[in-house]
């Protein structure tokens, strides 16, 4: 049954529990206004027979001695057809009944306890049946009397009745008109919750054919309108699908330019290494080998070609990572004055014709600790790399921030807002080795660990020049380790 229900359509499945929710208030309500009325009915029958049974009416006490007297199981009514049953029963089972009595109660158990257990009090009150086995309500309360012969006390009860005939068909009626209309609100319920499902999930709908469209033609170009104004979950939901489709139509225009960059790219190198091993092969082919000299510049030009091709395949795998903010699997914390140290020992062994001056202070940082290392070199090589021969590099790590001076040429107020894009490359470095995607990395790397990077024109009155700026959030001191080489 439930997995029916499941395989139901979304707006059939509301509509069916609003339905069954509509279902179960009408019919919690239903049978709580029936009991109520019941209940009611039943007070005002007891209170008409508690009235019929006050033995201190004087009328009342000479019913009960004149039934007594004539003790008679024959009614004798009267001609106006009253429906009131009243009777005296005595201990010896002996009923004796009223002049005016509808018709004779019959006597049960319960009766006869009363007469038997001989005190006063309110009576039972039950339902009960007369000789021809109509219902009654009926009361039965304990009669003491007094032995007219003997005069000792002679124990008997008065019971009173009315018939349920009208009430019962009262309470049939209400329930019919209940069930009538309860029924009449399921449906009208399931009509409305139908209705309001359709019309809630309409934008559901709109959001299912966007899905299809765009899982049908990959357009991820469409977008679902949205009311400013609402704060809804189904525009909530919409915003995201908007969202989403708008940031992987980023995430495939970044894709397909990175594609075409790393071609373009590729193509130099590439071109260049096949025509080095073009000549070497021909030489060979023909028997005419090169000069020696030539033969050896044109074994390092290919062996440049092969580094500096390895370089940008190491690049480009590492954009190629997801971008995902943190990444908690393979973040620490980490000693940055380390991985700056580590950074300046390779900046001096590839420009050792340089000055590096260097100002290190503890600082501790959560990242990963080979890409931010690597993020600094990238820094350090392009200060070396634009540094004019004997210059020099200052270097600075003091509160989180890292500061990279170099004295090259500079970089113009045109090019600042470009350096940090994938294969740009400035005027000045175009005949630099180089694939342009170093920058692109240490901002990627620095944004993952929560900092900023900047790169600015040398301050007015120190000279030419470029500053790299490099902030990054502390992060708590890691505990010293142990001798044993555990944590304290």
């Amino acid at each position: 049954m439930i997995k029916r229900f499941r395989s139901l359509p979304l707006r059939s499945r509301l509509a069916l529990l609003v339905a069954a929710a509509v279902a179960f208030a009408v019919a919690a309500v239903s049978v709580t206004c029936w009991f109520i009325v019941q209940g009611k009915l039943y007070d005002q029958l007891d209170s008409e027979l508690k009235k019929a049974t006050v033995l201190t009416d004087p009328k009342q006490r000479g019913q009960i001695q004149e039934a007594l007297s004539t003790c008679t199981q024959t009614p004798r009514q009267n001609g106006f057809g009253t429906t009131t049953y009243s009777q005296v029963v005595t201990a010896d089972g002996t009923v004796c009944l009223f002049t005016n009595s509808a018709g004779e109660i019959k006597v049960t158990d319960a009766d006869q306890k009363v007469v038997e257990q001989a005190q006063s009090g309110k009576g039972i009150l039950r339902d009960g049946t007369d000789e021809d086995g109509k219902a009654l309500r009926v009361l039965t309360v304990y009669l003491p009397l007094t032995d007219r012969i003997t005069q000792t006390p002679a124990d008997a009860a008065l019971i009173a009745a009315v018939p349920l005939e009208n009430t019962r068909s009262t309470l049939n009626d209400l329930a019919l008109l209940l069930l009538l209309v309860s029924g009449i609100g399921v449906i009208g319920a399931g009509a409305a919750g139908l209705a309001v499902a359709r019309a809630g999930l309409r934008p559901v709908d709109k959001l299912t054919e966007a899905v299809e469209h765009v899982a049908r033609t990959e357009d991820l170009g469409i977008r679902i309108p949205v009311d400013d104004d609402s704060e809804d979950e189904i525009a909530r939901l919409s915003h995201s699908f908007n969202s989403m489709t708008s940031s992987l139509a980023s995430s495939r225009e970044l894709q397909q330019q990175l594609i075409a960059d790393a071609g373009h790219e590729l193509r130099t190198p590439l071109t260049s290494l096949r025509t080095n091993i073009e000549l070497l092969t021909r030489s060979e082919e023909t028997g005419r080998p090169l000069p020696e000299a030539d033969r050896k510049a044109l074994l390092a030009s290919v062996k440049a070609q092969m580094t500096e091709l390895a370089a940008l395949i190491g690049d480009l795998q590492e954009l190629s990572r997801p971008d995902t903010g943190h990444h908690t699997g393979r973040t620490q914390i980490v000693a940055w004055q380390e991985a700056v140290e580590s950074a300046l020992r390779r900046a001096r062994l590839r420009g050792p014709e340089l000055t590096i001056t260097a100002d290190v202070q503890p600082w501790y940082v959560r990242a990963e600790p080979a890409a931010l290392e690597r993020a600094v070199v990238n820094i350090l090589d392009n200060a070396v790399k634009f540094s004019p021969e004997g210059g020099t590099v200052e270097v600075r790590l003091a509160d989180g921030t890292l500061t990279v001076r170099d004295h090259g040429p500079g970089i113009t107020a045109a090019e600042l807002p470009h350096v940090f894009d994938r294969f740009w490359r400035s005027e000045s470095a175009r005949s630099l080795p180089g694939s342009g995607l170093g920058l692109s990395i240490v901002a990627r790397t620095v944004q993952q660990a929560g900092g900023e990077v900047t790169l600015a024109p040398a301050p007015e009155g120190t000279g030419t020049g470029t500053v790299a700026t490099i902030r990054l959030p502390g992060a708590p001191v890691p505990p010293p380790e142990s001798p044993d080489g555990g944590r304290d």
